[in-house]
């Protein structure tokens, strides 16, 4: 969005000479302003933090409520601590990390009306060889799910036949890995099922890649991700900070750490 820019007459002013003096030794800034904010952010500690309003309440609420059917409890803890709760749940309770995928995509697949993923995915998709399609979804993630990950934006990607496009979204800080502190839950319950949910049900590849050290995240809509055997992500060792991890380490003592157990 351009900046707004005033055309009003310079009011005279007579400078005398300290007030003169006192501009030449002044050092100015350029402020810009813009009609309307669609990511209302607020600096904090030098790092951008999401500011959440009535919708991000309704899509935290709505997501949470189908969180609670799958695994078939509520959490006591209110807002966003009991959705991680959840989701960690989601996970140690399923009998593997093919059955917690499918129960997070079957999630994501009941936030939407069924009709509105068929005609995506038949009428949208194939135009202009998915870079429509990928750069609209790209657009609607940053639009709804900042609440879920933090400060997010729209960036260009790398995509198979030699093009870019702005089909990107690169989160500066994920909110749902640095709370729930886990691998496992990243992986199991956001990366996999994500991916497979944009390709199976909307017709778009998409590859995400979290980085575990500074907790930043890259969606690439319109880029397919790599084969399992190939895919760092999924050998990642669990982090220092990952209460079932260590919870793990406390109980069994000889077992092998290094690899996330539910990665």
């Amino acid at each position: 969005m351009k900046p707004l820019v005033l055309g009003l007459p310079a009011p005279m002013v007579t400078l005398t000479p300290h007030s003169k003096s006192l501009l030449q030794h002044r050092r100015f800034s350029p402020a810009f302003c813009s009609s309307l904010s669609s990511e209302p952010i607020e600096i904090k500690d030098s790092k951008l933090e999401y500011k959440t309003g009535i919708l991000d309440d309704f899509f935290l609420n709505s997501f949470r409520n189908k969180l609670v059917k799958e695994v078939g409890w509520d959490s006591e803890k209110p807002g966003y601590d009991g959705l991680i709760e959840l989701a960690k749940a989601l996970m140690m309770n399923s009998r593997s990390n093919s059955q917690t995928k499918d129960a997070a995509v079957r999630i994501l697949k009941s936030l939407f009306p069924p009709f509105l993923l068929e005609l995506y995915k038949i009428l949208i998709a194939p135009i202009d060889g998915g870079k429509v399609a990928a750069m609209m979804v790209a657009r609607v993630t940053v639009f709804t799910c900042q609440w879920l990950m933090g400060v997010c934006k729209v960036n260009s990607v790398d995509l198979p036949d030699g093009t870019s496009c702005n089909s990107g979204v690169f989160v500066e800080r994920c909110k749902y890995l640095e709370e729930s502190k886990c691998v496992g839950v990243c992986i199991n319950t956001c990366k996999l099922p994500t991916q497979s949910f944009f390709k199976d049900y909307m017709g778009v590849p998409l590859v995400m890649e979290p980085n575990f050290t500074d907790y930043s995240c890259q969606f690439k809509f319109g880029v397919s991700p790599p084969l399992p055997e190939n895919d760092d992500t999924l050998k990642q060792p669990c982090l220092d900070v990952c209460a079932i991890a260590n919870k793990r380490r406390d109980i069994q003592k000889n077992v092998d750490a290094m690899k996330c157990p539910k990665a």
